[in-house]
C-alpha cells in the first residue's frame, strides 16, 4: 500500500543508484510536493469538472432555491441560478485526496486524519445536498444532527492527537498568537475546544458558500496561510526561531493545505460567476473541517479567527442577526449572512465577491504577520 500510493516520494531513493538519477531527489522536499500536489489537484479538477457538472446534470441534481416568500428581493435577484447542480464539492474532495495520495508520505498520521475529516464532513455534506435535491427544498438533514456528526468528529481528532505517540506533545496547550509561550494546558477541555473549532469554521464556511466563487476564493487564502505555518511548525529550526509551537511531521500537511489551494483554483474556474455548479455543503463543510483540523494539528487554532477572517464576519453576522431579533424584534442587517446584505444594499453579486476576495487576503497577510509579532 505504501509503495503503490506514493511512489513519487520514494523516487528520491533511486539516486542511490547512481549519480545520473541524483534528479530524485527533489520528491524527498515538503515545498516541491507541494507544488506538485497543487498542480495535480488543480488539473484533475479541470479535467474532470465538466464531466462531473454533465453528470450532475443528467442526475437532475439542481440546487433547490428558497421560495420568494421566505427571501423576498433575493429570490427575484438569484432566479438565474435555478437547476445550477450542486454536491460540486466532490471534484475538491476527489482532487485533494488523489493528490496527496500521489504526494504525501503514507506513513504521516496527520495526512490520513485530516483527509479522513475531509471525507467524513464531505459525507455528511453529501448526504445534506441529497435531501434537499430529492425534497426540492433548501432545508436538508436537520441542524442538530450535522451538529452531532461535527462533534463525532472531534471526539476522534481530539483521542487520536492525545493517544496517538507520535503527536501526543503539547496536544493540549493553548497558544495565543502574539505569545511566545502557550497560554494554558487545557487538558481535558482541550475536546471541548476542539469540537468549537471544528464545528465552528466547517459552519462557517457553509454560511460564507452563498455567492459564486465567494467561499472557493477564501479557501484558497486560508489554505495557502495554513501551508506556511505547516511547513514552519514543521521545521524544528523555524519554529524556534519565531517561536511558535514545533511539530513533528506537521510538514506534510503543507502537502495537503497546497492541494486544497490547487483544487480551489480547479473548482473556482467552473465555479466563477455565472456558476456551472455550486460546492453545495459537500464541500463547504468539508473544507471548514479539514481547515479546523489542521489548525488544530499545528496549534493555531486562534490564528483561523484572523486568517479565516471572512468566515468569521459571515457566521458573526448570523448570529447577531438572530440575536438582536429575538432580544429587540428589529433586524442589524437587511439580511444574513454578511454578502446578503450587502447584496440587496444593491451591490452587485461580483462585486461583493471580489471585494470579500480582498478582505480574505488582507486578513491572511494578518495572520502571516503573527510570526514575527511574538
Amino acid at each position: 500500500m505504501e509503495g503503490a500510493t506514493n511512489m513519487l516520494y520514494y523516487l528520491h531513493k533511486l539516486a542511490a543508484l547512481g549519480d545520473g538519477l541524483g534528479i530524485f531527489n527533489v520528491f524527498q522536499y515538503h515545498t516541491f510536493r507541494a507544488l506538485g500536489g497543487a498542480l495535480t489537484a488543480l488539473l484533475i479538477c479541470l479535467w474532470v469538472g465538466p464531466w462531473t457538472i454533465r453528470l450532475l446534470t443528467r442526475l437532475k441534481l439542481g440546487q433547490p432555491l428558497r421560495s420568494k416568500e421566505e427571501v423576498h428581493q433575493l429570490a427575484d435577484l438569484h432566479s438565474g441560478k435555478k437547476g445550477t447542480p450542486t454536491m460540486g464539492g466532490i471534484l475538491i474532495i476527489v482532487s485533494v485526496t488523489l493528490s496527496c495520495l500521489l504526494w504525501s508520505r503514507p506513513n504521516n498520521a496527520y495526512t490520513w486524519l485530516v483527509l479522513f475529516s475531509l471525507v467524513y464532513l464531505g459525507g455528511i455534506g453529501f448526504l445534506d445536498d441529497y435531501l434537499k435535491v430529492t425534497k426540492k427544498k433548501s432545508d436538508g438533514l436537520p441542524g442538530r444532527l450535522k451538529l452531532i456528526a461535527q462533534f463525532l468528529l472531534a471526539v476522534v481528532v481530539t483521542g487520536f492527537l492525545i493517544l496517538y505517540p507520535e503527536t501526543h506533545a503539547n496536544s493540549s496547550k493553548l497558544y495565543i498568537p502574539f505569545l511566545k509561550t502557550p497560554l494554558v494546558e487545557m487538558g481535558i477541555l482541550s475536546f471541548f475546544f476542539f469540537a468549537v473549532v471544528i464545528m465552528g469554521t466547517s459552519n462557517a464556511v457553509n454560511l460564507t458558500d452563498g455567492l459564486d466563487g465567494l467561499a472557493t476564493g477564501c479557501t484558497i487564502t486560508v489554505a495557502s496561510v495554513y501551508s506556511i505555518f505547516c511547513y514552519l511548525a514543521g521545521n524544528a529550526k523555524f519554529a524556534k526561531y519565531l517561536f511558535i509551537p514545533a511539530v513533528p511531521g506537521a510538514s506534510e500537511l503543507t502537502v495537503f493545505c497546497a492541494a486544497l489551494v490547487g483544487a480551489s483554483l480547479g473548482f473556482l474556474w467552473w465555479n466563477c460567476h455565472p456558476a456551472r455548479v455550486f460546492m453545495g455543503d459537500t464541500g463547504s463543510l468539508a473544507i471548514g473541517g479539514a481547515l479546523g483540523v489542521v489548525a488544530i494539528c499545528v496549534h493555531q487554532e486562534l490564528v483561523l479567527v484572523i486568517a479565516g477572517g471572512v468566515f468569521v464576519m459571515e457566521a458573526g453576522s448570523v448570529m447577531l442577526q438572530v440575536a438582536s431579533f429575538k432580544l429587540t424584534g428589529k433586524r442589524i442587517f437587511a439580511m444574513s449572512p454578511l454578502h446578503h446584505h450587502f447584496e440587496l444594499k444593491g451591490w452587485n453579486e461580483s462585486t461583493v465577491t471580489i471585494r470579500f476576495w480582498i478582505l480574505s487576503i488582507l486578513f491572511a497577510l494578518l495572520a502571516l504577520a503573527t510570526l514575527k509579532l511574538r
